[in-house]
């Protein structure tokens, strides 16, 4: 197994790979360990602890909103990962809960962009989490968020509330990490309104009602209006220091479903406020 890691993974080193499996961070999916003198096993399942040199961290604290022996709701700050990924292995949200719980079988049910606050729910239970996707995957989740963006001079004259019912396509870009508004059948539904607007700038009411990665972000973008803070669209800005100054202006605000299991109509609210919008009313 130790060569297998070493020729799979050419750009960690083997001595690396010896302190991982000597310290247990490398084992089969079971849990059992390995040593660097365990053969090779095709088609069996290994798992390890990925590191990365200097993780940043975020100062920012999540909130649990509710929890019983199904289900976590959080509520997750600006710039903090829902799961592992890239730079960011220990500071995600998954990572907090686990550590706050002390449970080790929390899984995302759906996730929020790194950028953006807000709701998001997990799964406590394997036996009941399938109910659970199965409230995204079936439409049955009620999610609601908040936006703010500078107005087109359009938005800035009109009578509020203003509204918008975008459908169109939404695919893979270049590069992959970003999406782009494409030709062909629609997979992508959400509803908009502009519902407050102070100093050129509003406060949008947002409803997705499909799940494509950067709808919101593409659809406010597509209105003339993207979200203030965006890095990605609509220009894609070359990677820098974290502003914390300056979050993405995106809040998955509500979240309301009838739980699969107890049959309880839930709504949780997070607890958030977006800076921008807080900044111009607070007088």
């Amino acid at each position: 197994m130790l060569q297998f890691l070493c020729n799979h993974f050419p750009f960690i080193d083997e001595d690396t790979w010896r302190t991982r499996i000597a310290t247990g961070k490398v084992h089969w999916f079971n849990g059992e360990a390995i040593t660097e003198h365990t053969p090779f096993l095709p088609s069996k399942r290994l798992c390890y602890y990925r590191e990365v040199a200097a993780e940043p961290v975020i100062p920012f604290a999540h909130h649990i909103l509710y929890q019983d022996q199904h289900i976590i709701v959080a509520d997750k700050p600006h710039f903090l990962p829902v799961t592992p990924g890239g730079e960011y292995v220990n500071e995600c949200l998954l990572a907090r809960l686990k550590r706050d719980t002390g449970i080790d079988d929390i899984v995302a049910v759906h996730r929020l962009d790194r950028e953006t606050a807000g709701l998001v729910l997990f799964s406590l239970n394997a036996q009941s989490r399938a109910d659970y996707y199965q409230l995204f995957s079936s439409g049955a989740v009620q999610k609601q968020y908040q936006a703010v963006a500078r107005l087109t001079t359009e938005a800035q004259a009109g009578s509020l509330p203003l509204s918008w019912h975008i459908a169109n396509r939404i695919e893979k870009s270049q590069p992959r990490f970003i999406n782009a508004i494409v030709p062909g059948a629609v997979n992508a539904v959400s509803d908009i309104v502009l519902s407050q607007r102070r100093d050129g700038v509003g406060l949008f009411q947002l409803t997705p009602h499909t799940g494509k990665t950067h709808q919101l972000r593409l659809h406010m973008l597509s209105l003339g209006m993207p979200i203030l803070h965006d890095k990605y669209y609509p220009q894609l800005l070359p990677k820098q220091a974290i502003e914390f100054s300056k979050p993405l202006q995106l809040l998955a605000k509500t979240l309301a479903f009838t739980d699969p299991v107890s049959g309880e109509v839930h709504r949780f609210t997070s607890r958030f406020q977006l800076s921008a919008w807080s900044a111009l009313t607070k007088d």
